[in-house]
């Protein structure tokens, strides 16, 4: 199979069960900003940080595929002709969601508590993090936004809300364990 098909030189790609839609249709950018962000995650993923935490991520950009999956299936291509049979689709469920707060919960046992907002930044690999939270927050927004046009799974939706807060606590805990620091945001006064 070859990598370029020329089926979207015209601006035009294919959802999952075959229906074409322009490229810059609201699925095609929310599930586009959800591989975004799986690379992004692929990039802290490669830096010098605890198994723990890689293996977590690992784990993350497997559901990230799952959840790209869910956004690339329009709602009329879910069900098969025989109306019971849904696409071979994997779901996102309770179990995905607590596995996340059970590692942020795991990290912030040994994090102070937060005063503050966070300055972005302190190490290479914190900012990564950052970037990272950053384009869920994104694909999030643009998840609801398509959500309000064409109903997803509330899962999907719960698992990026999810997932920011897990790569926020992240950074908090990299900060730590690289020695990094933590610059608070204090307004300024007038």
């Amino acid at each position: 199979m070859k990598v370029y098909t020329k089926t979207g030189d015209k601006g035009t790609t294919a959802l999952f069960g075959g229906t074409r839609v322009p490229k810059n249709h609201i699925r095609i950018e929310s599930y586009g900003t959800v591989d975004e962000l799986n690379s992004h995650i692929g990039l802290i993923r490669d830096q010098d940080i605890n198994g723990i935490y890689k293996n977590t991520l690992a784990e993350i950009q497997n559901k990230l595929f799952t959840v790209g999956a869910i956004l690339a299936t329009p709602p009329e291509k879910e069900t098969l002709k025989n109306g019971k049979d849904r696409l071979n689709i994997p779901k996102i469920t309770e179990a995905e969601i607590e596995f996340m707060e059970n590692a942020i919960d795991s990290m912030e046992a040994s994090l102070p508590q937060m005063t503050h907002f966070v300055l972005p930044g302190g190490h290479p690999t914190v900012s990564y993090c950052h970037i990272a939270r950053c384009v869920c927050r994104r694909a999030e927004r643009i998840a609801v936004h398509l959500n309000e046009i064409e109903s997803i799974d509330f899962f999907v939706l719960k698992y990026l809300n999810r997932l920011s807060d897990y790569l926020f606590v992240l950074a908090r805990k990299l900060s730590q364990d690289l020695n990094a620091e933590e610059v608070q945001w204090i307004p300024e006064k007038y």
